[in-house]
């Protein structure tokens, strides 16, 4: 058994997708809809373990980052387990976090998101479910995105589309604060989900 493995078979994660334990050597840095995810304490490296439920996607999520080898705007991977991955950890905070701190999102960055998913789409991949939760801006200043496990679905996404499009309409102006409670954001993402938000449905 290796030292990720090791790792990976503290964390115990109940049918209910309740984060039960885990070792000492692991930080909790983020749950999602599908995982949680640790910092490994004195690495610069993360490991994302998927609920139960979610198991298959460790292997569709960890093929994808391979694919995106040698791209500097998503992590690397070093090693892939039956629930889990392990990757880059990225120091800095998501768009959804700017948004909640006031750090402003600047159009270089939304460019700079723009390139990165077109050399994604250059190795022949779909870019889908881009939302404000799993792009980051290092503390660099750079920009970083994860969650790629549905890269390869058929279905075109818009959602980076109408995210760029309500930057375009609403953020950059000056009336608009640059400072939104997490509360807010999380009910404007269930009323988008939804299709009830006209001019961004689709």
């Amino acid at each position: 058994m290796n030292t990720f493995e090791a790792l990976a078979s503290t964390v115990i994660i109940n049918k209910e997708n309740h984060l039960i334990s885990y070792d000492d050597s692991l930080q909790l840095v983020g749950t999602g809809r599908s995982a949680f995810v640790f910092k490994i304490k004195s690495t610069d490296k993360a490991m994302k373990i998927f609920f139960p439920n979610f198991m298959h996607l460790a292997k569709e999520e960890a093929e994808i980052y391979k694919i995106l080898q040698g791209i500097s705007y998503y992590p690397s991977i070093y090693h892939v387990g039956a629930n889990y991955i392990v990757i880059d950890f990225i120091d800095g905070h998501t768009l959804f976090e700017c948004m909640t701190y006031g750090e402003e999102i600047k159009i270089a960055h939304i460019k700079e998101i723009d390139f990165a998913l077109s050399l994604a789409s250059a190795r022949g991949l779909n870019p889908s479910d881009i939302h404000l939760r799993n792009i980051f801006i290092t503390s660099n200043r750079e920009i970083r995105i994860i969650d790629v496990a549905r890269f390869r679905q058929a279905k075109n996404c818009m959602q980076w589309h109408n995210l760029k499009k309500a930057y375009q309409m609403h953020y950059v102006k000056a009336y608009f604060p640059k400072k939104i409670s997490a509360t807010l954001l999380n009910t404007v993402a269930y009323l988008y989900k939804r299709g009830l938000i006209p001019f961004y449905r689709g």
